[in-house]
């Protein structure tokens, strides 16, 4: 499943006890439509309030379906903050988690008031150095290790991940940064933007930068950023999963 959704009036993806969840209200309705209890596994969770132009997302059915069909009705059934842009059949032991390569994601900045990207874009006016925060992204894509930008409450085995793509856009009163990875921890993205917000600020140098990354400290990194701003744009695997 190919799904996008508005995250504001959402608590994240992940179903939870006390909170109205993207994948909650997928369950619901696939299960509805299918007459059986149906479980769907997503690439991975979005906090409360973030966005996702593309997240993966995978179903068990025994029985035969008309795909486009099935994610017709899903749409009708599913709020207007919620897109079923696609289904397709995968391979048996195919994994929604598991078996993707890399995940995309960018954050939104706009710099002058803006009534259209209220909630999803973040609010910040002061100006910033460009040049120096592409500096500070080069040093991201030669790091390994990232428990320094890691919510500390979450279960991991390491805080290692692959960064292949980290560069910070500037279109007019606009700002957009887009990184990709083979893995993120859990807050990672609103924390690496803090820090570099902080660099452009001229507040962090790049040496210091370098330091807050070798001390693995959470502490030492900058702020987490609003959620409003942050989008997961593409999960990507390999083409032999697909039936299609």
């Amino acid at each position: 499943m190919d799904i996008s959704y508005r995250g504001t009036s959402f608590n994240g993806w992940q179903i939870q006890p006390n909170g109205v969840t993207v994948q909650a209200e997928i369950e619901k309705a696939i299960s509805t439509l299918l007459k059986t209890e149906t479980a769907v596994t997503g690439s991975g969770r979005t906090d409360t309030g973030v966005h996702a132009t593309q997240q993966i997302a995978h179903f068990d059915v025994e029985k035969s379906i008309d795909a486009d069909d099935i994610a017709y009705k899903l749409n009708s059934f599913l709020s207007p903050d919620i897109s079923i842009n696609r289904i397709r059949p995968v391979q048996p032991e195919a994994h929604a988690r598991f078996n993707a390569e890399q995940r995309t994601y960018y954050y939104k900045i706009h710099q002058a008031k803006d009534p259209f990207a209220q909630g999803l874009s973040y609010m910040f006016a002061p100006k910033m150095n460009i040049a120096q925060i592409n500096k500070a992204c080069k040093i991201l894509l030669e790091w390994e290790n990232f428990e320094c930008f890691s919510k500390v409450q979450t279960e991991v085995n390491h805080f290692r991940c692959n960064i292949t793509v980290a560069k910070w856009y500037k279109i007019g009163p606009k700002n957009q940064f887009v990184i990709s990875a083979d893995r993120f921890l859990r807050g990672m993205v609103r924390a690496i933007v803090g820090t570099l917000i902080e660099v452009g600020l001229g507040k962090i140098t790049l040496d210091e930068f370098k330091e807050i990354l070798e001390s693995q400290d959470r502490k030492r990194a900058g702020r987490a950023v609003p959620p409003e701003g942050l989008y997961l744009q593409e999960v990507t695997y390999p083409s032999d999963i697909y039936l299609d």
